[in-house]
């Protein structure tokens, strides 16, 4: 949906962004000089998805939603710029990843091809064909498998 005074941000999941956006963006929220981070690199590699928040002059929110791998995902660096504050803009990238993880194929997320040998003895996982895959790992009585958001 276009953005209109109604609606004045649009929200997309794994939405296109520019490194100079995300940098800037990130200066400002976390009040740091400007660096010059690959995003596009480091959230294809590393996240199952995120959301982008633009409104007429462009970016101005984006939630990055990392994983494991496995099971786990969780939330990393909600970042909303200042002049969109107080405006719902924060919790609605957070909406919008939960429910794009809940009402989709996240079951089997996208990962990247990228191999992970790097981490198989400290995470305990078997890289295979450049897949993870959870070592068997005996788990105490009563401890099951984690949810997804």
């Amino acid at each position: 949906m276009p953005s209109s005074d109604l609606y004045p941000f649009l929200y997309e999941w794994r939405g296109s962004f520019t490194n100079q956006e995300v940098n800037a963006l990130h200066a400002e929220a976390f009040e740091h000089r400007l660096f010059d981070d690959d995003w596009n690199d480091q959230l294809d590699r590393l996240s199952l998805g995120w959301v982008t928040a633009r409104d007429d002059h462009g970016l101005v929110g984006i939630v990055n939603i990392i994983w494991d791998g496995l099971v786990h995902a969780f939330v990393e660096d909600t970042i909303v710029a200042v002049r969109v504050r107080r405006q719902g803009v924060g919790i609605r990238l957070i909406e919008v990843a939960r429910e794009r993880m809940t009402n989709s194929a996240a079951k089997t997320p996208p990962f990247s091809a990228a191999s992970h040998t790097e981490f198989e003895e400290d995470t305990g996982r078997e890289c295979q064909h450049q897949v993870c895959q959870p070592k068997e790992v005996p788990r105490p009585v009563g401890v099951g498998r984690g949810r997804r958001l």
